[in-house]
């Protein structure tokens, strides 16, 4: 059922209010927005007026929002984003669509990047748009159409392609494990400076228990992302647990050595995910169909 007309404010009074709570001054929200300051205060009075409460609180000469006005800013932000992304998706390629794909920033650059060359060659008419996030989100808050991320495919709502499973190395540099040179037994790692990150918190925990170590406590410090462990361990701070095709270069040069053992699948994988609303969606389907022929599992079929 559409909202009722009079439910909805200007276009430029929510961008006036998103752009004071983002910016903290009538002065800089005119500045960004090419206005004058008395038009900007002229559109929040408005608003306030049409929402029939305050949303400014005076400070001298300065002004600020209300706590539930800055609320409001924080999901009107979000609105304005969507309509911009919509508004981009329609004028810059109407005729063969559009796709905003959230990626892991260390696995979409190393795996899927390199790929796409083949995906535009054969599929001119789409154009992929490309940001990073690194937890799963809503999709009726992000603009997005696909998304992805790894774990198992219980995104509410959505749909799943699985593109690979994920084998893990324990490595460090030679240096460090000349430092520390009595390593005789897997539980011997608990005792080195370990590198997490902070997307898989149990990852040290699930390579332990495949070398048969369990219920130790583990400590070290947390990454938010692959690349940065990585850097990390180069520099020789750390045993870092990192995927197989992360480290293949820095293994071939000697630059990283496995610390314990081979590679070890993890549980979970990398899936495509997307909003069974859009799943027969033109230029999804084209990249869904590609991305199936590019997955390296044994089956790849969507779940």
């Amino acid at each position: 059922m559409p909202l009722p007309r009079r439910s909805l404010p200007s276009i430029s009074s929510l961008r006036a209010l998103e752009a004071l709570d983002r910016l903290g001054s009538a002065t800089a929200a005119a500045a960004e927005l090419s206005l004058t300051q008395s038009a900007v205060s002229r559109q929040l009075k408005t608003l306030g007026e049409f929402i029939g409460h305050p949303i400014l609180i005076h400070e001298g000469r300065g002004v600020r929002l209300t706590p539930e006005a800055a609320d409001y800013a924080a999901r009107v932000r979000g609105a304005l984003e969507q309509i911009a992304q919509a508004t981009m998706r329609i004028s810059v390629n109407a005729a063969g669509g559009t796709l905003s794909l959230a990626i892991l920033p260390t696995f979409g650059m190393r795996w899927l990047v390199p790929r796409l060359p083949d995906f535009a060659h054969r599929h001119p008419e789409v154009t992929i748009n490309l940001s990073t996030r690194l937890y799963p989100f809503s999709f009726a808050s992000e603009p997005f159409d696909a998304a992805i991320h790894f774990g198992m495919p219980d995104w509410p709502g959505c749909g799943a392609l699985r593109l690979r499973r994920e084998a893990v190395m324990a490595v460090a540099t030679p240096e460090f494990l000349d430092r520390h040179r009595a390593l005789r037994a897997p539980h011997d790692l608990l005792r080195l400076p370990l590198l997490h990150i902070g997307t898989r918190p149990d990852a040290w925990a699930d390579w332990f228990a495949a070398q048969g170590v369990t219920g130790a406590a583990i400590s070290g410090t947390i990454h938010d992302q692959f690349s940065t462990i990585l850097q990390v361990a180069l520099h020789g701070l750390g045993v870092a647990l990192l995927p197989d095709y992360l480290v293949e270069q820095e293994l071939a040069t000697g630059r990283l050595v496995p610390v314990w053992g081979g590679a070890v699948t993890m549980r979970g994988a990398y899936y495509l995910v997307w909003p069974e609303r859009r799943a027969h969606d033109g230029a999804l389907k084209a990249f869904r169909d590609w991305l199936a022929g590019q997955a390296e599992d044994e089956d790849a079929l969507p779940r």
